[in-house]
């Protein structure tokens, strides 16, 4: 990931938060030139449909070709994106994306809140795109074996991350060291195709 000018713009989708300045992408933000980000949305809004226009937004400011990089809600929020606009890309990263149809653990919204937010049904469709699902096996937002089912419904790769929490500060992660080489998979699979 060397050549800015040979790769693609990396856009960040940020997931139900406020910013975190030790989060896994707001390293990674800071560490690819010209990457752009999704302005964080908090937990306080969470309408599905506010959170899809934002990222339609910023891919409207950009030339392509583009690469998103979603964690959690923002690996939702990428999929609602692809139904409702379906603008062509190079492919997506979509870590450790939540289970909203499911209760999540105390202090996350409630399926009342994301209900009344528009996240309901989660699309299940193949993806107009190529991706990749990174997923833990022990993440509290998401059973293992639901993030193998989201993935193949999808049309992604799927990538075992092993026992990595949330992969956010409080499972133990600032910088993730694998997310360069999966945008890179994503690059060059999207140069062969």
């Amino acid at each position: 990931m060397n050549d800015a000018r040979a790769m693609p713009t990396v856009v960040i989708v940020p997931g139900l938060r406020d910013h975190v300045a030790d989060h896994w992408q707001t390293h990674l933000a800071a560490a690819i030139p010209g990457a752009r980000s999704v302005p964080p949305m908090g937990r306080a809004n969470l309408d599905c449909a506010a959170r899809v226009n934002a990222l339609e937004n910023v891919l409207a400011a950009i030339e392509p070709p583009v690469v998103l990089v979603a964690h959690s809600g923002g690996a939702i929020t990428v999929v609602h994106w692809a139904l409702r606009y379906g603008r062509p890309i190079h492919g997506a990263l979509l870590a450790t994306p939540a289970d909203l149809e499911q209760p999540l653990p105390g202090g996350y919204p409630t399926a009342e809140s994301l209900a009344a937010g528009g996240w309901f049904p989660v699309p299940r469709g193949r993806l107009p795109f190529p991706s990749i699902v990174a997923a833990s096996r022990n993440d509290p937002l998401c059973g293992f074996t639901r993030a193998v089912r989201l993935a193949t419904g999808w049309g992604s790769r799927f990538v075992d991350l092993g026992n990595v929490g949330h992969l956010n500060p409080a499972s133990g992660y600032g910088v993730w060291p694998r997310d360069e080489s999966l945008i890179a998979e994503l690059v060059s699979a999207s140069a062969a195709a």
